[in-house]
């Protein structure tokens, strides 16, 4: 009988930047590439199974989209209580939402202080890069975290991100 666990995910970074996408990648396997603002914050729900410490898992997802407006930190805040970690996503294309991450990181991090996280730098299947994937190394090793490049598009290591925080949260202690 593989273990069972619950775990809260919140996708955030700045407006734009694809969290929405992603998770509709993630939990429907659609892209639509229209632009739709989130207001306030959504949340879906996937069952997954991993492999944790070489046991079977299945982990069910609580994914909350929230908006990327920064003028919210203190609602934003009250969604990230509860949080078994998160992804934080910039757009590989606009080096601010990068820039931006850390701020991101900071207010997650009152809430959650010790929950994992995982960077990602979304629509790779764009260009020009503003980011480097250096650089995405350099932030998630400051943070003892990884990060990928994604396309909620093509699918490109959104699974993989998934997946990865996922098991992150069940081994976290």
């Amino acid at each position: 009988m593989p273990e069972k666990y619950l775990k809260k995910v919140c996708l955030l970074g700045d407006g734009g930047v694809g969290k929405t996408s992603l998770i509709r990648k993630f939990v429907f396997d659609q892209f639509d590439d229209k632009y739709i603002v989130t207001i306030g914050t959504k949340v879906v729900k996937k069952e997954i199974s991993v492999s944790i410490a070489g046991l079977d898992a299945v982990v069910t997802l609580m994914i909350w989209d929230i908006l990327g407006q920064k003028m919210h930190d203190s609602l934003h805040a009250s969604y990230y209580r509860g949080a078994g970690g998160a992804l934080l996503v910039c757009d590989i294309l606009r080096r601010e939402t990068f820039d931006h991450l850390l701020d991101w990181i900071n207010v997650f991090r009152k809430s959650s202080p010790d929950a994992p996280f995982i960077i990602l730098a979304n629509k790779s299947d764009l260009s020009p890069w503003s980011v480097l994937k250096e650089d995405l190394d350099a932030l998630a090793a400051k943070y003892n975290s990884t990060a990928y490049i994604t396309s909620a598009k093509t699918g490109m290591n959104v699974e993989e991100a998934f997946r990865d925080l996922a098991v992150r949260m069940c081994t976290h202690t």
